[in-house]
């Protein structure tokens, strides 16, 4: 039975997958999932200098990349760098004390 010419074809559109959650994907590709270890693992080296810091420069600081050379501290600004700079022996003794060994690098975020 035809449809009558006044209704519109009826079109069949594919259906969308339900959207995977980050953490599923990232678990799920190799790749990923090791750039997830190495994240979480610059989280954590945050966490352990952060007692060290004065004040609210915590506030001020991001867990920025991990590599074979170190791990790299991204500052919202020089004065904070400066300041880092300053407390670099000791926050690398911390780490190391931590099982963390590495050197530490201070950059700044581009904005």
């Amino acid at each position: 039975m035809a449809l009558p010419r006044y209704l519109a074809p009826r079109v069949v559109r594919a259906s969308i997958p339900s959207p995977t959650p980050v953490a599923d994907a990232l678990r799920a590709h190799e790749g990923l999932a090791r750039l997830g270890e190495r994240l979480e693992a610059s989280r954590r080296r945050l966490k352990v200098i952060a007692p060290a810091l004065p004040g609210s420069l915590v506030a001020s600081l991001q867990p920025g990349p991990l590599d074979e050379e170190g791990w790299t501290l991204l500052c919202a600004n020089a004065a904070v760098a400066a300041k880092l700079r300053h407390l670099l022996p000791r926050l690398e003794a911390l780490l190391i004390q931590s099982g963390l060994p590495g050197r530490i690098r201070v950059k700044l975020t581009q904005r």
